[in-house]
């Protein structure tokens, strides 16, 4: 499996904030091009077909977004420091203080009032986006204008580690590690013929999969996500969401999906019949680009595979690799059993 964390570490590397895929979608075509039949849709999708050993009596699609949070700039200050808005959920307090690099490869470093300087009424209080900037370096807003423009993006720069007992850190993690292990199971003989959506602008509404969805009109989709892991300091158990080392997490409902229950039950019995370790998601909280499979054309039946994830939609993601290989080995096993059995 290194080549498999060997593609992680390359997708998380590479940047691209919604709407601005183009990078990634590059880096994956080349990995699969050879592996299925394989195009480009007009939003910017790349669908691919795998044929497998037999023709499903239910037509399956994984999904899994190649895009990212991140900034974009919105005006240039005088000074030469560049105000930001979100691209996607961005927590400010994980922002602050970030190394980033913008989309022509400059970098610099997000910036806020230092805490020296504000009044102990202002230090109670949440940051907002409008109180955060970039600081590239320029004295002025005409330099600055020499390297960036209104509408740039700008991601967080994060080194790709492996540390502790098999975890690994990188920014980008959702969804880019769901990327990899769809880009896994094209390389391998799977039972049935399946679809494999690399998805555009997931984090801003989810409307690639939609089109996807619309394009392929599946019988069966299955979003291949990371969810937040709550097993954290100051967390209790009952509120963690999933636990890391505890396999892949299965949704029954979430914020914007209310889940196929025979679909939610069978994963859970294949993973028990098979040994592969899962877990129901605790709670239903978030959302994926599920929601809007289920809307598309006819629609569809829904689940939602994910991958349990600390400190996402920051620089610092963390996974265990442990739950990358149980979820890759799920994923083979919903492919064989939704082909024909439900």
């Amino acid at each position: 499996m290194d080549r498999l964390i060997e593609d992680i570490k390359e997708l998380c590397l590479i940047d691209g904030v919604s709407g601005c895929e183009d990078k990634v979608c590059k880096a994956i075509y080349e990995k699969v091009k050879d592996l299925c039949e394989c195009r480009i849709d007009n939003r910017g999708n790349l669908i691919c077909f795998k044929k497998g050993k037999k023709t499903p009596k239910n037509k399956i699609m994984l999904s899994a977004h190649m895009d990212e949070v991140g900034f974009i700039v919105t005006s240039i200050e005088d000074s030469g420091m560049l105000r930001i808005d979100s691209v996607g959920g961005v927590d400010t307090r994980v922002a602050a203080g970030k190394p980033v690099r913008l989309e022509n490869g400059m970098e610099g470093v997000i910036g806020v009032k230092p805490i020296h300087l504000k009044k102990p009424e202002e230090r109670e209080k949440p940051l907002k986006m409008e109180d955060l900037y970039v600081d590239i370096g320029a004295c002025s807003a005409d330099e600055a204008l020499e390297h960036v423009y209104y509408g740039d993006t700008i991601m967080f720069r994060s080194e790709f580690i492996r540390f502790g007992n098999g975890l690994i850190k990188a920014k980008a993690l959702d969804d880019r590690a769901g990327c990899a292990m769809l880009i896994e199971l094209l390389r391998e003989e799977q039972e049935y013929d399946f679809y494999a959506v690399f998805s555009v602008c997931e984090e801003v509404g989810a409307a690639g999969a939609a089109q996807a969805c619309f394009s392929i009109r599946p019988d069966i989709g299955i979003a291949v996500e990371t969810t937040t892991a709550g097993d954290v300091m100051g967390v209790e158990e009952k509120d963690s969401i999933c636990l890391q080392g505890r396999g892949p997490v299965i949704s029954f409902k979430d914020g914007g999906s209310t889940y196929d229950m025979e679909l939610y039950r069978r994963a859970l019995k294949i993973g028990k019949e098979k040994h592969i370790k899962c877990q129901p998601k605790m709670g239903c909280t978030g959302g994926n680009e599920s929601r809007d499979m289920q809307r598309t054309a006819e629609g569809c039946r829904i689940m939602a595979i994910s991958l349990p994830g600390r400190y996402i939609h920051s620089a610092s993601s963390v996974v265990a690799e442990e739950d990358i290989f149980s979820t890759i080995s799920l994923l083979k096993a919903l492919i064989a059993e939704f082909g024909e059995n439900v």
